[in-house]
């Protein structure tokens, strides 16, 4: 197994990049009109997932790491809410709501997982070599 160097190379950041990508693009297109606190809210959860799991692994140990993890998991259950929100005032079809929602419990399953991994490890991080 090869050892992760940088946090783009995570899988889990690598779908949580592409949820963002694909909220960015319900935004742009213009499908909550002029809904600006939703806009911010669900482009700031969505981002914010992929931005913690980048954060954590740059703090350089696994304890942040972990923490950070917890975070991005917090951030993909806000996301989840706010799709509903976005389904339930019809700025997205039942397609496009369930797309995105099963992405994001993809996404969450994936970090509980790394997260018990991470738990379950001997590696302490960047910081913490002697």
């Amino acid at each position: 197994m090869s050892t992760i160097k940088t946090f783009d190379e995570l899988e889990v950041w690598k779908v949580s990049r592409d949820i963002c990508r694909e909220i960015g693009e319900i935004i742009d297109a213009g499908y909550l009109r002029s809904n600006y606190r939703l806009i911010n809210q669900i482009e700031g959860s969505s981002g914010s997932i992929m931005d913690n799991i980048a954060e954590g692994f740059e703090r350089g140990t696994r304890a942040e790491f972990i923490q950070f993890l917890g975070y991005s998991k917090g951030s993909c259950g806000e996301l989840r809410s706010q799709l509903m929100r976005l389904y339930d005032r019809k700025y997205i079809n039942k397609e496009k709501f369930d797309e995105l929602y099963l992405k994001s419990i993809i996404i969450s399953s994936m970090l509980q997982k790394f997260i018990m991994y991470l738990q379950k490890s001997e590696i302490e991080g960047n910081r913490k070599k002697k």
